[in-house]
Order: C-alpha cells, then structure tokens, then sequence
C-alpha cells in the first residue's frame, strides 16, 4: 500500500497501531467519489494535493473494491439525504418509477423503499471485501425507522427486510431498552447488528450483554453464525455537544472547555473498552460521531482518533475528520493511547457533572431511563427529522407524478 513516494498516510499508521483496529466509513459509499474530487479540489498546496489523491485513491479503489482500505461502513438518515442531493436527477427518476409501480403505497412506505435501495447500493459496493475476508469485514450498516425506539416488532420486522437485503448489512439498533431487547432476538436470528444512539456505559454494557445472551441462544439451536457480528457504538461528539451536559456543567460554575468535553468521550469509551477486554464480549466497540479538537498551540488535534489508539476497536470516520486527520498528522508518529489513563483531576471535574456521573458509573441509569437520556433524545429527534425530510421529498415526487397519471387518464 506504500512506496517510496507516497509513504503511509496518518490514517494508515493509525491502523498499524493494532492488527484488529478496524477503520469505516462514515458515510454512504456512493457518496465518496464526489467527495474526493472536492477534497482534492479544495486543496491550495499542490505538492500535498497529489499526496491527497494517491492516499484516497488508495482508500477506496472503484476498480479493486475487495482490497478496499475501509474495512466497513456505516451509514444514518442524515447520511442517506447526501446521497440523494448529491445526484437529485437520478433518483428522482428511481422514486417516480417507484411511484408509478406502486400508486398505492404510503408516502412513509415508499420513503422506506427508497431508504433501503440506497443502503443496498451501498452494501453491494462492500460486497467483494465481505467476501475476501470470510465475511468479517465489508460491512454496510443500515438504521431502522428512528421513530421506532420502543417498538420492537416493527424495529425487528425493519431490521430483517434490511438484512435480506444483502448478507453484508448490519442491522442498525437503538440503544434503547426495547431496541438492546430486539438486538437480543436478531443474535438469536444470526443478523449482525450494531448498537447506535449510545451515549453511556450502562447502555454499552447491556448492548454487550444483550448479544452475549442472544448468542447463547443462537448456539443452544445450530444458528449459522459465519455471517454474524456485533458492534457496540458509542457516538462521541453527540454525547459532548448535548445541551444538557452544557447546562449542567454551567450551573456547576464548571467551564466546559473543548478539552473537557473531548476527555468526557474518551473516558466513557476507555473504561468501556477496559471492562470488553477483562469480560471477553464478543462484540466490538465501536466509536462514531467524532469531531475536530481540541486546538492547542494553533494546530487542530483530533482527539477521538489520537486517544484511541491501539485498541482492538472500530473507529469509523466522518469524511472530514479524515481529511483533517491526513493533512495534521501526516508528519507525527501515531502510538497506541487507548490504555493511557484519563487524568485523575480531569475526571475529578467531570464526576461533578450528573450529566457525565450517570454516564460513566456502570449502574448510572437503569435501561427504561436509557430513552430520556438527554444525548439520546437529542440524536433520536435530529435522526426522526432527517427521516421526515426523506418522506417530505418523496410526498412532493408523489403528488408531481399523480398530477401526471390523473392529466393523462
């Protein structure tokens, strides 16, 4: 992957920094062309500019897609509206045929099925890396209806019509007591899943949990599991930035500085990764929704990378981090951190902070408080808005292509 001119790029050495260090994307696949021709575009220094374009070509080869440096991808409705701005025409044509094939399905039925073609073009582009590695990477996740927290027969009747989908599509599962419930009965299925909308260690380790018991069941019955993974997700960035972490930190006369709120993330995550390693869950941690920071001596530090180093872990990358990550850190040497200790008086701080207490104590919140945990319901009601965006626009080609049958019958 390297030679004498285009040494191993930052997001390559942080890889090395353990053999079971996986790195996704963060995004939909069907979006990274556009992206890196802008990337590139954007770049002022012409020298770092063809370093950039070796080192993305490298990433994601469309012409060697099973040799793809992304070992998985993951993907939310947020995401998927990128991809349908990005080449408008195209699947404006996709919805009216859909349409016009199916006048008498919901708006919210059809917005589904366009939702689901969009994960499976995405999961098919992955499909040659699920197969080379013996179905252990290539992963595409995609997300239940994110309205559906606590409903748990239709986030498992979503959740298998994704699976059937493609082999190489991790159902997505809110991290919510009905959806740890129904990650429990997809293990038993054999359906890889991953647990998302989770900010806290009590709802990682009944994510872990709830997998180790549907495995259990899932071997007591000859369940085929060569298909099978779980990651437990932890979304950083979303867990600093709430609202309420804010609020409270405020009403402690505690100044929540970007350092602060990046080691609050971290912390959560280390002692996490500390209790998977003495226990031996079979799934893997997984960290997303990272963000830049701090800035210290006027140079951006990424810490949700940086700090997270050497663990047998996933990261997976919202494509500008990674942009940033290349061009920061391209002269450093990357090292394992994901064992060093968060400092004592740092953690002393944040223990202050109920917001972050309850997070970080094993037994902080009971699973039917996982639903009104601040983070989640600030990420469920921006992931629930996106979805209603999706069937606002597809309502819109609805009523254009009804117009059109009515006119011409």
């Amino acid at each position: 992957m390297s030679d004498e001119n285009f040494p191993p790029s930052a997001l390559e050495k942080l890889k090395q920094t353990n053999p079971e260090l996986e790195i996704w994307w963060d995004s939909s696949p069907l979006i990274y062309h556009h992206w890196k021709q802008e990337v590139v575009k954007e770049e002022s220094n012409l020298q770092y500019r063809a370093i950039l374009q070796e080192y993305l070509k490298r990433f994601y080869d469309e012409k060697n897609l099973s040799a793809t440096f992304f070992d998985g991808v993951t993907t939310n409705p947020p995401l998927t509206k990128q991809v349908l701005e990005l080449n408008q025409e195209r699947w404006n044509l996709w919805i009216d045929e859909l349409i016009r094939k199916y006048p008498c399905l919901t708006i919210r039925e059809l917005s589904w099925r366009l939702y689901s073609e969009v994960v499976r073009r995405g999961a098919e582009k992955y499909y040659p890396r699920f197969q080379v590695s013996g179905y252990r990477r290539g992963y595409l996740s995609g997300q239940v209806d994110p309205r559906l927290l606590q409903n748990t027969r239709e986030m498992i009747y979503q959740a298998i019509s994704l699976n059937n989908l493609s082999p190489n599509i991790m159902v997505k599962m809110p991290g919510t007591r009905e959806g740890i419930f129904g990650i429990t009965l997809l293990t038993t299925l054999g359906i890889p899943t991953n647990a998302t909308l989770v900010f806290t260690l009590p709802q990682i380790l009944a994510g872990a949990e709830a997998v180790k018991k549907g495995l259990e069941i899932a071997r007591d019955k000859g369940i085929d599991l060569s298909r099978w993974r779980s990651v437990v997700t932890m979304m950083l960035g979303r867990f600093e930035d709430a609202e309420e972490f804010q609020h409270q930190a405020k009403k402690l006369n505690i100044e929540l500085t970007e350092e602060l709120k990046r080691w609050a993330g971290i912390a959560i995550f280390k002692k996490a990764y500390s209790i998977f390693q003495e226990r031996g869950y079979e799934s893997k941690l997984l960290a997303a929704s990272m963000r830049l920071g701090p800035s210290q001596n006027g140079k951006t530090r990424i810490w949700h990378l940086e700090m997270l180093a050497g663990g047998k872990i996933v990261l997976t990358i919202f494509p500008n981090i990674i942009a940033s990550f290349l061009k920061n850190y391209q002269e450093e040497r990357i090292v394992p951190r994901i064992e060093e200790e968060v400092p004592q008086e740092t953690l002393s701080l944040l223990l202050k902070i109920p917001y972050f207490k309850n997070a970080y104590q094993e037994n902080g919140l009971l699973p039917e408080e996982f639903i009104s945990y601040p983070a989640t319901v600030e990420t469920a009601h921006s992931f629930a808005a996106a979805t209603e965006d999706l069937e606002a626009y597809v309502e819109k080609r609805y009523y254009k292509i009804s117009g059109q049958i009515k006119s011409n019958n």
